[in-house]
């Protein structure tokens, strides 16, 4: 046999062994099998993990998971574990030796990594792009295997939560996201996952308003509530109605009134959104609608409700509370202030600080911790969190509010702040009865736009103030008040929350002394020195003079002065002087002709009465006129 013989065939024999081999139909599936791919959204909220099982899977299977934040600031984290054990036992363990990790241990990261290397086959956090989760995994043996999502799995991490992309494929190509393949991944629902949320929400029941209304979060499909209605005052027996974004009844409790509270429970088939609680008065023993107070506890997850024994959790919240806006006003200058329109105008500036968890973002995003917008991007700010912000007017303000500079900041747990600079004018009911010692009220009211039952303003600590350099001279300003209260929305029965900055201010009293009293003074002054002349003709023309004078006067403080459809205390007070003054001329015209008469002795009697009753009179009728007005 020639030497090349053998070689020959033997490449000739494995050649046909492989053909043969390929015509196997377990060859061709082998071969053509493009592997699995499954892609899972979700949302995660603050201490929640979800689990996902992987259904029989073989020796060498590559398990390739990856696991990315779509909103919030997520911090995404996997792990992958064999079923030895049920998924409720094996998560009360590891969240148990989780807990006494961080009670004794002086290397709490080693320690917490050392746990997960005992507790996962593989796990990861932050092995993706940014803070992305990325594991891949080859299977050991048959069987049926689980992966945990998690907000972080660290004990030590920050609270996150939000919406997360999970892929999972099996024996794909490396790179392959698309979804292809039979599905082989299926959510395993398991006590621990959800931890228990309570909540608890109060209000009333009257005859003038029979329901009121309690706003539920978003829930999920398979989720349970729990529902506890106690009265607090009054007759009422409460009875609860569970509705949809629609108004549609899914559940009732207590309809009939024959308990004494409302417990409500329901399993939500699908995810729920919008869905409120109606409480409503039952009918009592007479047939008549109960009414009073009633406190509402809520729960998911949380049967204890039912017993009234839950704590309220922090959170993931289940009861929709509106979001509080703390807002604060600095004025920095007052420009003028203009009695006769009842306005003044500030230069001012304001700022709100509150928490909004969909602002939230996770810092891998923009490799930042907090997003900060001037006012050239304020567009910006209003696209990135979608026109959703505590947008606010000003209630009585004039004309236009010119803005010098307006900045907002986000940071990545959903904290946010809004500053601006502002100039405008604003309108003021001035009450001018007590002038030139009034007081007078100067309001600044913030409106939010959305209604009370999305945000709620709240004074902002340590802001507001009124700068000591604020520049207005005529009044003086030393203190200022906050308060919050809901007015009437711009949509009827929509009420808004509102802010007002108040400050109460008397006027500086020197210009009116120097200008007003001392001349209305020596005008009265004046006056009475003609008593003691003994010459009426002069009297007369002096008293003439003297009223002339006034009028004079009288025109001048008009020019400065508003028309009111009432009396001020300083017009009583010119009018009680144009009035005695005018009195003593016909007293002077009436003396003279008593002289010309020769009644020389009764003319010396009576004159030399009022010579002393003048200040008098004057006296009593200032007094008078100082006891109506004050």
């Amino acid at each position: 046999m020639n030497r090349h013989t053998l070689p020959s065939a033997l490449a000739i024999s494995i050649f046909l062994c492989i053909f043969l081999a390929s015509q196997h139909p377990g060859f061709v599936a082998a071969q053509s099998d493009t592997g699995q791919v499954q892609q899972i959204t979700g949302r995660l909220e603050p201490g929640e993990n979800h689990v996902y099982l992987l259904n029989d899977l073989q020796p060498g299977d590559r398990i390739v998971a990856s696991m990315k934040s779509t909103s919030g600031n997520l911090d995404p984290a996997l792990g992958i574990s064999d079923t030895s054990q049920t998924v409720d036992a094996a998560f009360a363990q590891y969240q148990a030796e989780a807990r006494q990790i961080l009670a004794s241990s002086s290397d709490v990261a080693q320690a917490i990594n050392d746990l997960r290397d005992r507790f996962f086959l593989a796990w990861d956090d932050d092995g993706g792009d940014g803070y992305a989760a990325e594991l891949e995994f080859t299977i050991p043996a048959a069987g049926d295997y689980r992966i945990f999502a998690g907000a972080s799995l660290s004990a030590l991490g920050r609270v996150t939560a939000g919406d997360y992309e999970l892929v999972i494929s099996r024996n794909a190509q490396p790179g392959e996201t698309e979804p292809t393949g039979a599905p082989f991944v299926t959510p395993e629902q398991f006590a621990g996952g959800l931890s228990p949320v309570v909540g608890q929400a109060s209000g009333t029941v009257t005859s003038q308003v029979p329901a009121a209304t309690v706003r539920l979060a978003d829930i999920r499909a398979g989720e349970k509530i729990y529902v506890n209605i106690q009265p607090t005052s009054g007759s009422l027996i409460p009875a609860v109605i569970l509705r949809d974004f629609g108004g549609k009844p899914l559940q009732a409790a207590n309809a009939a009134g024959q308990e004494p509270q409302a417990k409500l429970e329901y399993t939500f088939p699908e995810d729920a959104v919008g869905h409120t609680l109606e409480i409503q008065g039952a009918s009592g023993p007479d047939g008549a609608a109960t009414t009073g107070d009633f406190q509402a506890l809520v729960g998911l997850n949380a049967p204890d409700v039912l017993t009234g024994q839950a704590t309220i959790t922090e959170g993931r919240a289940i009861i929709k509370q509106p979001i509080q806006v703390q807002v604060g006003i600095k004025m920095e200058r007052i420009s003028g202030v203009n009695s006769q329109d009842e306005n003044f105008t500030v230069l001012g500036s304001i700022r709100m600080d509150w928490v909004d968890p969909a602002l939230a973002f996770s810092p891998d995003s923009c490799n930042c911790t907090v997003k900060i917008f001037t006012e050239k991007e304020f567009d910006r700010f209003l696209a990135d969190v979608q026109s959703r912000w505590p947008d606010f007017v000003f209630f009585n303000q004039l004309g236009n509010r010119w803005v010098q500079s307006r900045s907002a900041v986000i940071w990545s747990d959903g904290r946010a702040r809004f500053g601006e600079s502002f100039t405008t004018t604003f309108q003021a009911d001035f009450d001018f009865r007590q002038f030139p010692f009034d007081v007078q009220e100067f309001p600044i009211f913030v409106d939010m736009l959305f209604p009370a039952d999305t945000y709620v303003l709240a004074d902002l600590p340590g802001y507001s103030a009124i700068s000591s350099e604020h520049g207005e001279d005529e009044f003086i300003i030393t203190d200022f008040t906050t308060q919050t209260s809901l007015e009437a929305g711009r949509i009827a029965d929509n009420p808004v929350s509102r802010f007002s900055f108040t400050f109460n201010a008397p006027r500086h009293m020197e210009y009116y002394i120097l200008q007003v009293f001392v001349p209305i003074f020596l005008i009265i002054l004046i006056s009475w020195f003609t008593f003691f002349l003994k010459d009426y003709t002069r009297r007369i023309e002096a008293a003439a003079a003297n009223i002339l004078l006034f009028i004079a006067f009288s025109f001048s403080l008009a020019d400065n002065y508003p028309r009111l459809g009432y009396v001020t205390f300083l017009d009583a007070v010119m009018a009680v002087t144009f009035a005695v003054n005018t009195l003593v001329l016909l007293y002077n015209v009436y003396m003279k002709r008593l002289e010309n008469d020769g009644r020389i002795e009764r003319v010396d009697r009576i004159d030399n009465f009022f010579d002393w009753a003048y200040p008098l009179l004057y006296v009593v009728l200032i007094g008078i006129v100082v006891v109506w007005f004050f």
